[in-house]
């Protein structure tokens, strides 16, 4: 027979269970996370850019005349002096040019000795009344017009003259021929680029700069450009030009910088870095790009707090990006405890164990 006093015990016992179980809080959720103790941002504070080295000036010479390119005298890379021949065309239609303009003085020249003649007898017939009044009229008025058709025969005669000398192409700078745009047999109008000619002297660099960055380049501390080929030669820039509108394809702006002590290792088209030095204000903070929480579109941080070891979301205001980080303007001080990795991981409030990474200088971009 089931005894009541047997049960009474064990549902006393159950109940006691089950009341510590449920006044037991449970374990608060440590999560890892890595971080980063603010400092301000050294000397390294900075950008590069790749460009090209090209000359500070560049002629683009043609022809002036329309004709058949007869001979090509140099090759590129060729050094030239002032006034070397370069290209000549063939000279037969200037030949016939001249020897047709000629025969057109010629025949301008008779006609007017002719109506200056005229005119003279007509004068001396009309004092004796011999011809009318128009007649005499119409004799000049034919002495004018033979006058002003030799003066246009010998103007066009002087211009075909001139054309036979365009038939030679002649560099106007000293420099080395960077390109050849026409060959023997090919035909050219006038105006036509054939040949490109970079000037001794001045030697800059060709960049394109991000549109979001250009006023690093107008605020820069400094500017250095350093060879790719050798790393050893380096030489102070200056901005020399910057487009006032940008690409339509690229969205770049183009910069041009003028190399300072350029020499001999300096060449052209070699591939180069600008290093651009930002001022450094003290107000810098560096981060790496893991860092940064936008749930919402506009940034912020995870701050960990020494003491409780929890964290508070922080705005912050970003100065501009690097290829390793961002730089922060405002919202961090120094000696402040960042999370780096884990931040959509996190929640207000909540409690993390930090693994503080080693800080590092920001790397140039």
């Amino acid at each position: 027979m089931f005894r009541v006093a047997h049960v009474v015990p064990v549902v006393i016992a159950l109940a006691t269970l089950a009341g510590c179980a449920s006044e037991a809080a449970p374990a608060e959720d440590i999560r890892p996370v890595r971080a980063v103790r603010i400092g301000a941002a050294g000397e390294g504070v900075g950008a590069t850019y790749s460009g090209e080295i090209r000359a500070r000036r560049e002629a683009a010479l043609g022809l002036m005349v329309s004709g058949r390119i007869q001979q090509r005298m140099v090759e590129v890379g060729d050094t030239v002096a002032a006034g070397t021949v370069l290209f000549r065309l063939d000279p037969t239609d200037a030949v016939l040019n001249a020897n047709a303009s000629r025969s057109q003085v010629a025949s301008a020249q008779s006609q007017y000795e002719q109506a200056r003649g005229d005119y003279q007898r007509f004068m001396q017939l009309a004092d004796k009344q011999y011809v009318s009044r128009s007649e005499l009229d119409k004799a000049r008025m034919n002495l004018r017009t033979a006058q002003e058709a030799l003066r246009a025969a010998q103007a066009n005669n002087g211009v075909v003259a001139n054309q036979a000398g365009y038939t030679t192409l002649r560099s106007t700078v000293a420099g080395v021929v960077t390109s050849i745009e026409g060959e023997a047999g090919q035909v050219v109008s006038p105006g036509q680029v054939v040949a490109r000619v970079a000037e001794r002297g001045e030697r800059e660099l060709l960049v394109n700069v991000a549109e979001s960055r250009v006023d690093e380049l107008r605020t820069a501390r400094t500017l250095s450009v350093e060879l790719w080929a050798d790393p050893s030669h380096r030489y102070v820039g200056r901005l020399r030009e910057l487009a006032p509108d940008a690409d339509a394809a690229t969205r770049t702006y183009t910069a041009k910088i003028t190399v300072l002590g350029a020499d001999d290792a300096l060449r052209l088209g070699m591939t180069a870095k600008l290093h651009v030095s930002l001022p450094v204000t003290g107000t810098l903070r560096h981060l790496p790009l893991t860092a940064i929480y936008d749930p919402h579109g506009k940034p912020n941080v995870w701050v960990v707090d020494p003491k409780t070891s929890r964290v508070s979301l922080r705005p912050v205001v970003l100065a501009q990006a690097q290829n390793d980080g961002v730089l922060v303007s405002r919202g961090l001080a120094d000696g402040e405890l960042v999370v780096t990795a884990g931040v959509h991981m996190l929640h207000p409030n909540q409690k993390v164990r930090t693994d503080i990474a080693p800080k590092r200088q920001p790397e140039r971009t």
